[in-house]
C-alpha cells in the first residue's frame, strides 16, 4: 500500500530525575493509505459527468473504426512516418504542427482553468472517466458503499471470491479493450483486430496493448484518487492559474455553521444551528475522500458529487439548495452578488491566455489553408559533386524525393532556375508520376554551359509543378557547383 507523510504533534515531557524511569512513546511518521469507498449519488452534475464520459469514450473507442476515403480517419502511422488526421496528411517535417497542438492544449487548459477551475479534472480527464467506469462496475457487482465496506471487512468465503473475481474480470476486459483501441491509433485497427484474433500481433503491438491495459487497470481500479493526489502535476500547479474570481466548489460556512444533527421539524435556527445537518454525505460521495467543508483543497477535482449529495439533503429537509455550490471566493465573500459571476470572466489573465490561444489557432488555421500537399527533399550526389559531360557541359547530380500527400495521383514537371539556360534531365523522363498518398525518388542531372557558370557554389532553385493542377507548385533552394 502507498503511504503518505502525516504530521504528528509531539508532546514535550519535562525532565525527570536521573533515577526516575523515562517512558518512551513511539511516534509514527507514516500513515497507511485508507481505501476510499465513494457512495453512489445522482443529480444534475452527475448527469453532466456521465454525458462527458459517454461523449469522450464514443470518440476514443469509435474514431479508429471510421474511415476517410480508403484509409483510417485518425491514424498515426509511425512505421511509414505519416500521420493521418481527418483530411490532412502530416509528415515528420511537419513537426511544427505538433508544437502548435501542444501550445493550443496548454493555453486552452490555462483559459479554462482560470475561468472554471478544475472542471477538466472532474468531467473529462481520462483518470476521472475510467475511475467512474470502474466504480460503476464495482457498484453493479458488489453493491453500494456500505455493501462494499461490509464485503471487504467480512470473511474470505465463496461469495466474496465470486464477486471479486467477477469485478476484476470485467475490469480486465475493459482495460484490454482500451489498450487495443489505443494501439489502433498507431496500427490500422482493422488489421490489428485480425492479428489479435489470429494471435499474430507483433512484439511491440502486444507490449503496448498489455502495457496500456495494465495502466488502465491499475490507475482506475487500484490507485484511483492516489493518481490525482500524488501523481498528477496539474493538481500542484493549478493554484498558479487560480484567482478570487475562478469558479470553485465551496461550502458556505456562513450559512451552514454551526453544523449539527436535527429533525426536520426542529426549529434549528432557534437552537443556533446552521443549515448543515452534519450528515457527512458530501464526504461519502467524494471520489478523493476529502471533506469540502474544510475549505478549498488541492485534492478537489471539482466533480460536483458533493453538490448533488448536499442538494438532495437540502431538498429532504426543506432548506434552500446551494449550501455546497459552484461559486468564487469573491462572491462567497459578498464582494459582488453571485448572479454577477459571469460579468467577472473577462479579466487580465483570461484575456492574455485567450489572446495567446487565438493567435496560435489563427496561425495554425492559416498554415493549414496554405499548406501544400506536395513536399520536396533535395539530396546532392556526394560521389560526383561536379563533372564535365562528353558535350563539354558542367553537370551536377541530385536526388529529389517528392511526397504527394494528396489523395489522388499527380504528374509533375521538374525544372531548375537561378542560372542561365539550365538543362534538367530526369531518369524518369519529362513527366514524373507520384501516386496519391505516396512518394517517388527521382534522379536529376542539371547541366549548364561552362562559360555561364564560374568556379564555386551558386544558388539555384528546383521548381516541381503538377502538370494536371497548375496551383500545385513547390520551389526548393539548392546549389550548383561550377568548375
Amino acid at each position: 500500500m502507498s503511504k503518505t507523510f502525516k504530521t504528528i504533534p509531539i508532546k514535550v515531557v519535562p525532565a525527570t530525575p536521573a533515577d526516575s524511569p523515562v517512558e518512551l512513546e513511539e511516534v509514527v511518521l507514516y500513515e497507511k493509505h485508507k481505501k476510499v469507498y465513494p457512495r453512489w449519488v445522482t443529480g444534475r452534475f452527475t448527469q453532466w459527468r456521465w454525458f462527458w464520459l459517454v461523449a469522450t469514450q464514443l470518440f476514443f473507442y469509435g474514431m479508429p473504426w471510421l474511415h476517410w476515403g480508403d484509409r483510417q480517419m485518425l491514424l498515426f502511422d509511425l512505421v511509414h512516418r505519416k500521420f493521418y488526421i481527418f483530411g490532412f496528411i502530416f509528415l515528420p517535417q511537419d513537426l511544427i504542427y505538433l508544437t502548435a497542438l501542444l501550445l493550443v492544449s496548454a493555453f486552452g487548459l490555462f483559459v479554462w482553468t482560470s475561468i472554471g477551475g478544475r472542471l477538466w479534472c472532474g468531467y473529462s480527464c481520462p483518470q476521472t472517466v475510467y475511475t467512474e467506469i470502474f466504480l460503476w462496475v464495482e457498484k453493479w457487482v458488489e453493491g453500494d458503499r456500505l455493501a462494499r465496506i461490509k464485503l471487504d471487512n467480512g470473511p474470505m468465503n465463496l461469495r466474496r471470491l465470486r464477486l471479486k473475481y467477477t469485478k476484476h474480470a470485467i475490469w480486465i476486459v475493459i482495460a484490454l479493450w482500451t489498450g487495443f483501441t489505443f494501439v489502433g491509433y498507431f496500427t490500422p485497427i482493422r488489421e490489428l483486430a485480425s492479428k489479435v484474433l489470429m494471435l499474430s500481433t507483433g512484439p511491440w503491438e502486444t507490449f503496448w496493448i498489455l502495457f496500456y491495459g495494465f495502466a488502465t487497470y491499475g490507475n482506475a481500479g487500484w490507485m484511483r484518487e492516489q493518481v490525482c493526489k500524488y501523481m498528477c502535476p496539474y493538481a500542484r500547479f493549478q493554484s498558479a492559474m487560480f484567482d478570487p474570481d475562478t469558479l470553485i466548489i465551496s461550502y458556505d460556512a456562513e450559512r451552514g455553521e454551526p453544523r449539527g444533527s436535527r429533525k426536520k421539524t426542529d426549529d434549528y435556527k432557534a437552537e443556533g444551528k446552521g443549515d448543515c445537518i452534519d450528515c457527512k454525505l458530501c464526504v461519502q460521495v467524494c471520489p478523493v475522500g476529502i471533506d469540502i467543508r474544510d475549505g478549498l483543497q488541492y485534492e478537489c477535482i471539482a466533480c460536483g458529487a458533493c453538490i448533488d449529495a448536499c442538494d438532495s439533503i437540502m431538498d429532504k429537509m426543506g432548506y434552500p439548495r446551494g449550501l455546497v455550490r459552484y461559486t468564487t471566493e469573491n462572491a462567497l465573500a459578498h464582494k459582488y452578488p453571485e448572479k454577477e459571476i459571469a460579468n467577472h470572466i473577462l479579466r487580465p489573465r483570461v484575456i492574455i491566455y485567450s489572446a495567446a490561444l487565438f493567435l496560435v489557432l489563427a496561425a495554425v488555421a492559416v498554415s493549414l489553408v496554405l499548406k501544400s500537399p506536395i513536399k520536396v527533399n533535395i539530396l546532392r550526389d556526394r560521389n560526383a559533386l561536379v563533372r564535365e559531360t562528353d558535350e563539354g557541359l558542367v553537370e551536377n547530380s541530385y536526388r529529389l524525393q517528392i511526397e504527394n500527400t494528396d489523395e489522388k495521383l499527380h504528374r509533375f514537371v521538374i525544372r531548375a532556375e537561378g542560372l542561365p539556360d539550365l538543362k534538367v534531365l530526369s531518369d524518369q523522363g519529362d513527366i514524373v508520376e507520384v501516386p496519391g498518398n505516396g512518394s517517388a525518388v527521382v534522379g536529376i542531372r542539371v547541366q549548364v554551359e561552362p562559360q555561364l557558370v564560374t568556379r564555386g557554389s551558386k544558388k539555384i532553385y528546383f521548381v516541381v509543378q503538377a502538370a494536371d493542377d497548375l496551383t500545385l507548385k513547390v520551389r526548393e533552394k539548392s546549389s550548383f557547383i561550377g568548375q
